[in-house]
């Protein structure tokens, strides 16, 4: 006798994708949101029925709807109360491949920090349409107390449009348990049938019944249990009103089937209790459509408008990376965390961080928007990065240069990355002021700036010793003081520009320095250049020879490999659009092998010397007429036949490459005059290593990759996300590329394992459903860029190449003070700790309790230790997740020292409670 099967469910889950701006800028999208919000709140109020709306994982639509609607908080407040309305547990549903880790632990601490104003955050891991995940999302789910992730893309059987393939499925089913390299796993639920399988449901019985035969086929193709999913709404979708009446016209068509207005947590609990985890495939790592035939991606939304990339790398850097610790730091000195400020900076930036946003693939008026966005939250960061260092300069004991005079100019340099830190730093400094109050005429105030004496200085550090150093007398300057007591103070200054190399700075800490007159008049004694001629520049750890042409040769002498043909500059032809690179076939990409470059001396000092390379390259103008047919005719972008214009113009080149005398890595700095369009711009750099696989940095993790793509892959082009670097290595020798705002690189199948590096990419237009022009994503006019070669020894981790990697990303911070005694030494760190695997990712204060939380992540597939030691003054330190939660204290040692086991892959928060 057989056993029936169980009856199905059809759980309609009522909703709407909501992209901020996309195809129409923010503000019409906005209005549209409102309208939206205002019917389903009318819905919500006269129908019982109606049982439950998601608000698409995302805090700031409450935001932007009380932005106009502020008299509608307790009707919105009511719902979410009762279950009817579900919000969070994001702030704002992000793009992964292009946001860091950091700014998406920020992004649900502030999604759920916003929720629980109105109740309980929605323990939903939603990514309904991100454009592939990170592999170590499910360890941030665990970590946010989330056990499920919902997405629509990375895995088959979606292809381009959301279509379903047939065969060669990476999950048998929708349901599917997803793995992170840590081992943390969640159950993952695929939009097979897209987030809009259950959109615009028929009242009508016989368009009803036409609806459900095929909507129910589509998704008991790919469900595990009877539970079968239907989402209903889209992007941009209004509320279906009549959703009820529909539900129960269904219900009379197929009595034998449960048609339920459902919600997610329901239908989480039915589809646990019904499914056998044994049958469901095991999916590990990153999700990137790998298994596809790779046109439907989107992955060269990583290089298209460029420029938004940087913005948002700075953006975040001096967010998570310089204001949190230095907050932190000025925080133990007295200072009030500006957390207000803090938020306010972070949800600025994070406005930009959508998918439609920060890929660059929406209309013009959308991202002029973002560059505004990304200036008002710099503006923000800049404020308190200024406030935060004067507090620690002013509490750094300078009184040891006192004895040089009473025109001493002190200054403090402060290392905010995890690691100690040696490199060239710069910084403008007033010589003298004087201040307008002062009884002088401001013709007698110019005078005396401009006839002041600069010379008989040297710059010391701590210990009294001289440093090389170039100043630049920059002249007579304006500048003012915004007391917190006063009036604004104007002041006409002599401002000098210092440029030195700072050694051994500690990590999260300091080392103090001043310009002083020194009676002796000694100076430092003159090292030997870093030049042999205008060609070749040599430390001890590195050899770079230029040739005619600009490519240069690369000798790393702890390895003994010499790296040929770098720099060399790659163009070709794209006639596709913000989302794919669409090479025109049969095209040769044109390089500036061969193509004489002017080579000049650009610096010659004992601590750093740098060459200036320019090109003037001919290119062509554009593409063809054929292409702007082809997209009128909304012709599929891998099916285009245009080709390049015969027309050309001059593309100019300016690389400026420099090394420094304790460097580790050879620094490149680009400028692109671009005056052409529909073409993209790559730096080439072959390594020549046996290698078929690769690392590449990604959200608190460095994932392993094939090089040679699935056998499924029939895309020509193999581009890639990256975020801080890419590395290829073998046994004895490697080459990491770090970059900064520069996310798409490729290696090459061309039998160097050439890794190419995305440096600008100019299309014309959207290219999603429609034909949506975009001018100014040909991003016309100058671009500078910045990279920087990393030779090492086989190990990028244990060779210390992705710790250089890392910090290239973050600047120094430098701040004159005065003489003055204080409470911190002029070498100082507050924090210590040791460990080649561990990536030091954050320091901030939780707003609550006031606890000090650090953040690392381990690099590594196995496990290692964390010491950590601190002479802050605690009661007890504790391992927390990224919410921040307090647990239970971590034995430690009487003079403030811990050890802690770090699993693989594991991304670890300690507490410390003062």
């Amino acid at each position: 006798m057989e056993t029936p099967s169980k009856r199905q469910t059809a759980h309609i889950i009522s909703h709407t994708h909501w992209d901020r701006e996309w195809y129409l800028p923010y503000e019409k999208h906005h209005v549209r949101l409102v309208q939206l919000v205002d019917s389903l709140l009318d819905k919500l109020d006269g129908d019982s029925e109606f049982k439950s709306f998601f608000l698409d994982g995302q805090t700031i639509i409450l935001e932007d709807y009380l932005q106009v609607r502020p008299e509608n908080q307790e009707r919105l407040q009511k719902y979410i109360t009762e279950g009817r309305l579900l919000i969070a547990p994001w702030y704002i549903l992000q793009d992964a491949f292009l946001t860091s880790g950091e700014a998406n632990v920020r992004n649900m601490q502030i999604g759920h920090q916003d929720s629980k104003r109105y109740g309980e955050p929605s323990k939903i891991g939603y990514f309904p349409d991100t454009f592939g995940l990170v592999g170590q999302t499910p360890q941030l789910m665990q970590q946010s107390g989330i056990t499920n992730a919902f997405f629509g893309r990375g895995v088959k059987p979606t292809g381009f449009n959301n279509t379903v393939s047939d065969g060669g499925y990476e999950s048998s089913f929708s349901e599917l348990i997803w793995e992170g390299p840590d081992g943390s796993k969640v159950l993952g639920i695929l939009f097979a049938n897209w987030y809009s399988n259950g959109n615009e449901v028929p009242v009508d019985e016989a368009e009803a019944r036409l609806f459900w035969e095929r909507k129910l086929a589509d998704a008991e193709k790919f469900a595990s249990t009877s539970e079968l999913l239907f989402m209903n709404g889209c992007d941009h979708q209004p509320v279906q009103l009549d959703l009820p009446e529909a539900i129960e016209t269904a219900r009379k068509l197929y009595p034998d089937i449960e048609f339920v207005h459902s919600n997610f947590p329901d239908y989480l609990k039915a589809v646990d209790g019904a499914m056998d985890r044994s049958n469901l495939s095991s999916v590990k790592g990153e999700l990137r459509s790998q298994r596809t035939d790779g046109w439907g991606t989107l992955v060269n939304t990583a290089s298209a408008r460029v420029y938004l990339k940087q913005m948002n790398q700075e953006g975040q850097v001096l967010l998570e990376k310089v204001a949190e610790p230095l907050a932190s730091f000025a925080q133990l000195l007295g200072k009030d965390y500006p957390h207000h400020l803090f938020t306010y900076g972070w949800k600025t930036l994070m406005q930009n961080h959508p998918h439609d946003s920060i890929c660059g693939c929406s209309v013009d008026e959308v991202h002029r928007e973002m560059v505004t966005r990304f200036e008002k939250s710099r503006h923000v960061t800049e404020t308190i990065v200024d406030d935060s260092k004067q507090v620690i300069a002013s509490s750094v004991d300078t009184s040891g240069f006192a004895k040089y005079g009473e025109d001493v100019l002190p200054l403090v340099v402060m290392n905010m990355t995890g690691w100690k830190r040696t490199g060239t730093v710069s910084l403008e400094l007033d010589a003298a002021r004087l201040y307008l109050r002062e009884d002088f005429t401001l013709e007698e105030t110019a005078r005396r700036m401009k006839e002041l004496d600069l010379n008989g200085r040297v710059l010391v550090d701590e210990q009294g010793d001289a440093l090389a150093c170039t100043v630049k007398d920059l002249g007579l300057q304006f500048g003012y003081d915004l007391p917190d007591d006063k009036f604004r103070q104007p002041y006409m200054c002599r401002r000098v520009r210092l440029t030195f190399q700072s050694e051994e700075v500690p990590a999260l800490g300091l080392r103090s320095y001043a310009w002083v007159r020194r009676a002796d008049g000694t100076l430092p004694l003159a090292a030997d250049s870093l030049l042999q001629g205008e060609r070749i520049l040599e430390n001890e750890a590195l050899k770079v020879e230029i040739q005619e042409d600009g490519s240069f040769t690369l000798n790393d002498k702890n390895s003994g490999m010499t790296y040929h043909d770098l720099g060399v500059y790659e163009n070709t032809g794209d006639i596709g659009n913000e989302y794919m690179y669409k090479q025109p076939e049969n095209e040769q990409a044109l390089t500036t092998k061969g193509l004489k470059a002017n080579i000049s001396v650009l610096e010659d000092t004992s601590y750093r010397a740098s060459v200036e390379i320019k090109h003037d390259w001919e290119i062509p103008a554009s593409a063809d007429e054929k292409l702007d047919e082809e997209q009128r005719a909304l012709v599929y972008y891998p099916e285009r036949k245009a080709q390049r214009s015969h027309r050309t113009v001059m593309l100019k080149l300016r690389t400026v490459i420099s090394l420094e005398r304790g460097g580790k890595g050879l620094h490149i700095e680009t400028t692109i005059d671009n005056p052409a369009k529909d073409h993209r711009v790559r730096a080439l750099f072959p390594t020549d290593l046996n290698a078929t696989m690769l690392h590449v940095d990604s959200m608190f993790e460095i994932p392993e990759r094939d090089i040679e793509p699935a056998t499924e892959w029939v895309n020509p082009s193999n581009t890639q996300h990256q975020q801080a670097f890419v590395d290829i290595s073998d046994e004895k020798a490697g080459l990491t590329v770090a970059n900064f705002g520069l996310n798409e690189y490729e290696v090459l199948r061309d039998g160097r394992n050439t890794i190419a590096i995305t440096l600008l990419r100019s299309v014309g237009e959207l290219g999603d459903w429609g034909l949506f022009p975009t001018p100014e994503a040909q991003c016309l006019g100058e671009h500078t860029v910045r990279m920087e070669l990393i030779p090492h020894n086989g190990n990028g981790m244990t060779s210390g190449a992705y710790a250089e990697a890392y910090q290239f990303q973050i600047p120094w911070t430098v701040c004159q003070t005065d003489v003055h005694e204080g409470v911190i030494a002029p070498v100082y760190t507050p924090f210590e700790w040791e460990n080649k695997e561990l990536a030091f990712s954050s320091l901030k204060m939780n707003e609550a309790t006031g606890d000090l939380l650090l953040r690392w992540y381990n690099m590594s597939l196995q496990k290692t230790d964390l010491s950590f030691s601190s002479t802050i003054p605690q009661q007890y330190f504790y391992k927390t997740t990224i919410l921040e939660e307090e647990s239970n204290p971590i034995a430690s040692t009487a003079n403030g020292s811990l050890s802690l086991q770090v699993g693989p892959c594991e991304i670890v928060t300690v507490g410390i409670r003062r």
